[in-house]
């Protein structure tokens, strides 16, 4: 495994995201050595649910969206959850850090739910993608090219269902971190 020390990755997420779409990822990403930042709206503790309806865990936010840069990032997680990526995606400084890393070229990593923040984005169009089965029709519409895979890689892009799918999902991040920055 190579030295991610210095791989910087930044999660958005809010209240409503999904419990396991957050926590796992950010410990997998932890374990392999990488500085996570996770920014919210307000830096009050957000609440995770379990089935977009049991709460579980809270987690307190480092900073706000007004506050990331994302030149200080290397890519993007994007949790899911039916509340957490739709109040996102009303936020118009949470579409922008989203456009920004597309723009760049940098990883960006949405399961679930989240790639209605994709959608809001408007960075679809002509990908290959994937996410929960109702968000699908979404991504149809935004131009993009929906299959029903485990994990979908496009380029920076990288997309997966549900929970079940946290573990590729988490080993796709990393393996796209590790070829980022080691070439």
């Amino acid at each position: 495994m190579a030295d991610l020390s210095h791989a910087r990755v930044l999660i958005l997420a809010t209240d409503g995201f999904e419990d396991s779409e957050l926590f796992d990822p950010r410990q997998a990403l932890l374990d392999a050595g990488v500085k996570v930042t996770l920014a919210s709206i307000k830096t009050d503790p957000i609440q995770g649910v379990k089935g977009d309806k049991d709460p579980t865990r809270t987690i307190t936010p480092d900073l706000t969206l007004d506050q990331v840069d994302t030149e200080d990032y290397d890519a993007l997680l994007l949790p899911g959850g039916v509340g957490n990526p739709d109040k996102m995606r009303m936020e118009d400084r949470a579409v922008s850090i989203v456009g920004e890393f597309m723009d760049d070229d940098k990883i960006v990593a949405a399961i679930c739910h989240a790639p209605w923040l994709l959608v809001e984005a408007d960075v679809v169009d002509g990908r290959r993608v994937t996410g929960w089965p109702s968000v699908r029709t979404d991504l149809e519409n935004a131009g993009g090219e929906v299959v029903d895979e485990e994990v979908v890689i496009d380029e920076n892009l990288i997309t997966s269902r549900k929970p079940d799918d946290i573990p590729a999902f988490s080993r796709a991040l990393i393996a796209a971190l590790e070829q980022e920055l080691t070439g």
